[in-house]
């Protein structure tokens, strides 16, 4: 159960001088890649944090997300630039009902095929056109965000992008048989998401961008760690460099073991703070005594501990890992990838809970 009493007045100036670890902070802040659209519908349903808005508003939707995220005690709000989308074919695959789940259906990427298999796919392929971006979203939350919450530019994922639309296997096999092709399409996607990058500029309360970009599997990368330090890393590095011109953070969400390029992403790139952890892979503990000294570390309470284990572990795990990762700042508490609509509600909200009676 959340304990209200303990609401959270957002203070993004307080987060981020936490994430570039300037001092211990007064109390703990939290952070998510996003919720699961199940999971913000039952908490509506729960707690009501929207009840007071007109739902015949046009931006109902925005408001709402904005409601909840005070509520819940988070200190941003995700802005979203329409246009920077790569049409591809997903498969619809039936799921169980679990957790919050209410929907029936998931869209997987295909992992074999994707649009690009020849130089004539490329030259067919409708890429995103660059002179319409659509920025009225990040527009509306400038206006409309309180003034206490920062904007989120959300995401840049070039080398997931790129493996989506050749489709991983075939971007294995790519990668030597046809590498020139393989070179374009980074070049595109990379080119794309640099000119999406530069649009956040624009927009002074964008304070964060947050990428995410899976790059590896439990036991390594999902392509060479050499591989992704010449072809997806130097386009993270060019909009790590745009970010830090304009004195913005660079936070990179980045699933699977990524060990192997992680003195890259931190001496070379200069990432700000990495998300995702897994207890399998890295324990977040571990993670904040290995690399909290050089960036932030963001989450990693495990989505698979926070699936099975009962409400009172989960306190004790936040309690544990909060001791170890908030002496110098640069930690925010959250799920070790994403709130997904399989975690039950209530272990979500122990793990809120705890963290907000840390510092109380």
């Amino acid at each position: 159960m959340l304990d209200t009493s303990l609401a959270i007045q957002p203070n993004y100036e307080g987060l981020l001088r936490n994430l570039r670890r300037e001092d211990t902070p007064d109390r703990v802040y939290n952070q998510e890649l996003f919720l699961d659209h199940e999971v913000q519908e039952a908490l509506h349903d729960r707690f009501g944090p929207a009840d007071h808005l007109d739902v015949a508003d046009p931006y109902y939707p925005q408001k709402a997300n904005i409601a909840l995220h005070r509520f819940l005690g988070y200190d941003t709000f995700i802005a979203h630039l329409r246009g920077l989308e790569f049409p591809k074919d997903n498969k619809t695959v039936l799921q169980v009902m679990s957790g919050t789940s209410l929907a029936e259906e998931r869209r997987w990427q295909d992992e074999s095929h994707g649009p690009i298999a020849s130089w004539e796919d490329f030259e067919a392929y409708p890429w995103p056109d660059l002179a319409h971006f659509d920025t009225s979203l990040i527009e509306w939350a400038t206006q409309n965000v309180p003034d206490d919450m920062c904007l989120v530019g959300w995401c840049m994922n070039v080398f997931e992008e790129t493996s989506w639309l050749f489709g991983y296997e075939r971007l294995c096999y790519a990668l030597y048989d046809q590498p020139d092709l393989v070179d374009a399409v980074f070049e595109r996607v990379g080119s794309t998401f640099l000119a999406g990058c530069e649009i956040y500029m624009q927009f002074d309360r964008v304070k964060i961008l947050f990428d995410g970009d899976d790059m590896g599997h439990r036991s390594g990368t999902l392509i060479s760690p050499q591989a992704l330090i010449e072809k997806a890393l130097p386009w993270h590095k060019k909009m790590v460099e745009i970010a830090h011109a304009n004195d913005k953070l660079y936070l990179l969400h980045s699933c699977g073991n990524i060990e192997a390029i992680m003195p890259a992403l931190v001496d070379d790139v200069g990432i700000d703070g990495r998300h995702s952890f897994e207890d399998t892979i890295l324990p977040v503990t571990e993670a904040k005594r290995k690399w909290g000294n050089r960036i932030a570390i963001i989450g990693g309470i495990d989505v698979d501990f926070l699936c099975r284990a009962a409400p009172e572990r989960i306190r004790q795990r936040v309690r544990d890992t909060l001791d170890v990762c908030m002496p110098g700042g640069g930690y925010c508490l959250g799920t070790g990838n994403s709130v997904t609509d399989y975690i039950p509600l209530d272990n979500y909200l122990a793990m809120l809970d705890e963290g907000r009676k840390y510092a109380a």
